[in-house]
């Protein structure tokens, strides 16, 4: 194996948390990261747009969250009574040199290190390919975990070109990990590298599969009745699941996708419920953004109703953490709301 893969400080960072690049030194209730880089197709440019993505967001922090003080209403209080005291910002891993396989190792490696802590993990990628390293790591959290996926595309090619650990490929590679005990995927629309063999591997494995129309017509109960209650969840949303009047920066824009209004209430609703022990936002495209940043400030609206809803008053993160402790956890607390 290659030597460790260096973490860079980002350029601000995530709500001006602290920054710790330092593995050795990772100690965190929430921990975010940002993974610049799959394995790439061949013509595709290495680095793509989307690892500019991790600092991209960052930069955004002032407009997702004014600062710590400040009432946040989808929150139900200050952001800083909803967290945790312990949320860093690890900073970035780039793909530089060596073979891919040795990256995407030592990324798992990492992630491992943080769940054998407890810690709730929050990835910025880079593509959707960043996801699959994060795949590999779940052995870490000792437990059988259920993925939620956004997307406007299923995700689930084999190989593309040879490459299998590409954007195309996640969840596929979900289904072939023992401790994955199932999907729902949810915004799926228009066309993309799926076929009907796709279509039909992801039927035949058992995923939930809802589209954007479905959600619009049947709203997200119908959702949430598919996602088992006694797992653990790792989220992973791709920025073109949403509607791209929200996100439009991103690589593959595609009419009618899911609304803000419903995947946030929708997220708080599943860390009150259950533990997110991770969550990833990828595929959002810097140089299709808008210039006031719309699509960054929307993921992290997201990524912040998410962590928030899990620590808050009635959060499954800070009540496992409590319960772990055998007694009141130090931790200040905010009431979430709901769907």
């Amino acid at each position: 194996m290659n030597a460790p893969l260096p973490t860079a400080a980002p350029t601000r960072p995530f709500l001006d948390w602290p920054v710790v690049t330092d593995p050795a030194h990772w100690s965190a209730d929430i921990a975010l990261i940002g993974i610049q880089h799959s394995e790439p197709y061949a013509g595709d440019p290495r680095p793509n747009d989307q690892a500019r993505a991790p600092d991209a967001l960052r930069l955004a922090s002032s407009n997702i969250s004014f600062g710590p003080k400040q009432w946040d209403f989808e929150l139900g209080g200050p952001r800083g009574a909803c967290l945790p005291e312990r949320c860093l910002d690890l900073g970035n891993v780039a793909w530089v040199t060596g073979e891919y396989a040795d990256y995407a190792s030592q990324i798992s490696d990492r992630l491992r290190h943080l769940w054998r802590q407890a810690a709730q993990i929050v990835v910025v990628g880079g593509d959707h390919g960043v996801t699959i390293p994060a795949l590999d790591a779940l052995d870490a959290v000792g437990e059988s975990v259920y993925i939620v996926h956004i997307d406007a595309h299923l995700d689930w090619r084999e190989e593309v070109g040879g490459v299998t650990r590409g954007y195309s490929s996640p969840l596929r590679w979900a289904s072939r990990k023992s401790w994955v005990k199932g999907m729902t995927q949810i915004g799926m629309r228009s066309t993309g590298s799926a076929r009907e063999g796709e279509v039909n591997a992801a039927r035949e494995y058992g995923s939930k599969v809802f589209t954007a129309e479905a959600v619009r017509s049947h709203g997200l109960a119908p959702v949430l009745a598919t996602i088992p209650t006694n797992l653990p969840l790792y989220v992973t949303i791709d920025a073109d699941g949403m509607d791209p009047t929200e996100m439009p920066g991103v690589m593959a824009p595609a009419p009618g996708g899911l609304r803000y209004e419903q995947v946030a209430p929708f997220l708080r609703a599943l860390a009150e419920r259950q533990r997110i022990v991770g969550i990833d936002l990828v595929e959002i495209a810097p140089q299709f953004d808008f210039a006031n940043g719309l699509t960054c400030v929307t993921g992290g609206r997201l990524l912040l109703n998410a962590i928030a809803a899990s620590w808050g008053t009635n959060g499954a993160c800070r009540a496992t953490k409590e319960a772990r402790e055998s007694g009141p956890a130090r931790l200040s607390a905010c009431r979430t709301t709901t769907v």
